[in-house]
């Protein structure tokens, strides 16, 4: 627990410390937002603040973790893991991604970046990348970091994606919940506070996963399989952190963006702890705002194709409640207790199942 404590500690000083120095840094470099024409006009005055500041977040979250295990590093058995790795891995292999979407804008003085072909393409490289380390490395116990099992709170046995399937299967996931963070990502602080609440979610279940172990107590009936899940509560532990001290300055008026390096990262980070916890489909839950933002989009898409009516003022939905006269914080406080709702709710599902599951191994 306690190498836990210091990931999260570290990453929030790291976060908030530096934050400020990359703001200045990209101000000099003329690193500015480029702001959507067809928006709400009130965003106008954001034009020319820095962004890609999501750089921050993932080196926070990096650091975090490589501090947490110094701390620990003469412990037996307490060293990084594969699962750990992955998934920064990748949190960065996306935040890579972001980062060039959002230097083509910069570079092109424009509000789009890459293409969505180059964009899925980069994603897919990225994610089935991950996809294919996660069915490697081997414990002592025989478990890898991931399972070809669907899974919801814990693998369900009797379905099995097959390899081929479990590599679709993630790659879907992967790039589905980092365009959602993506979308999510449209009014300052909304994606951030919003993220630090399913990374504290994932904390939580990480270290539960952990305590009831099916290699630590092969006689509970209720014990999980995932391969590593305190390394994962520690990586969670990091991601929120760095969060956290990111939001000091991304908390209106924004100081700095995290852009698409930003909340492709988290996205991502999102994916790979649901895959490596084997929560894929909790993962619906607990990041409901997520869904709800990125449903507001096809539905406005789908309908507009068919009718050329459209459902909301705007997609995603928060700018259709900015656009009915909301005040951007109102929009943004409102939002994120739907996001808590969505993880407290999700938390129950877990902690309910556990109560009540059989003997499902």
């Amino acid at each position: 627990m306690r190498s836990v404590l210091i990931a999260a500690m570290t990453a929030l000083i790291v976060s908030l410390l530096c934050t400020p120095a990359v703001v200045r840094l990209f101000r000099r470099r003329g690193y500015g937002q480029e702001i959507r024409e067809d928006g709400p006009s009130s965003h106008a005055t954001k034009r020319g603040t820095p962004t890609m500041g999501g750089a921050v977040i993932i080196a926070a979250t990096l650091i975090g973790y490589a501090v947490a295990h110094l701390a620990v590093i003469n412990q037996p058995g307490r060293g990084p893991t594969a699962s750990g790795l992955l998934v920064l891995g990748l949190m960065t292999g996306l935040g890579l991604v972001g980062f060039l979407d959002d230097f083509i804008k910069i570079r092109k003085q424009r509000s789009l970046g890459l293409n969505a072909a180059s964009k899925f393409i980069g994603q897919f490289v990225v994610g089935i990348a991950f996809a294919v380390g996660a069915l490697q490395f081997k414990n002592p116990a025989g478990l890898t970091p991931a399972s070809t099992q669907l899974s919801f709170v814990r693998d369900y046995a009797a379905i099995s994606l097959g390899t081929i399937g479990f590599l679709i299967f993630a790659y879907v996931i992967i790039t589905a919940t980092s365009n959602a963070v993506n979308l999510t990502d449209g009014l300052d602080g909304l994606a951030a506070g919003s993220s630090i609440m399913v990374f504290g979610a994932y904390v939580a279940i990480g270290f539960w996963q952990f305590r009831n172990s099916c290699v630590l107590q092969p006689d509970l009936a209720q014990c999980y399989t995932a391969r590593d899940p305190l390394d994962i509560a520690l990586v969670a532990a990091a991601a929120m952190g760095a969060c956290f001290g990111f939001l000091w300055w991304n908390a209106s008026p924004a100081k700095i963006f995290m852009g698409d390096t930003g909340s492709l990262a988290i996205g991502g980070a999102f994916a790979g702890i649901a895959i490596v916890t084997q929560t894929e489909l909790l993962l619906i839950v607990l990041g409901g705002l997520f869904v709800i933002e990125t449903i507001s989009v096809l539905i406005q898409i789908g309908v507009f194709k068919l009718t050329r009516k459209r459902v909301f003022n705007m997609a995603p939905v928060h700018h259709h409640f900015e656009l009915a006269g909301w005040v951007e914080n109102t929009v943004i406080v409102r939002f994120w207790i739907i996001a808590g709702l969505a993880v407290a709710f999700g938390l129950g599902v877990f902690y309910a199942e556990y109560l009540s599951a059989g003997p499902l191994r």
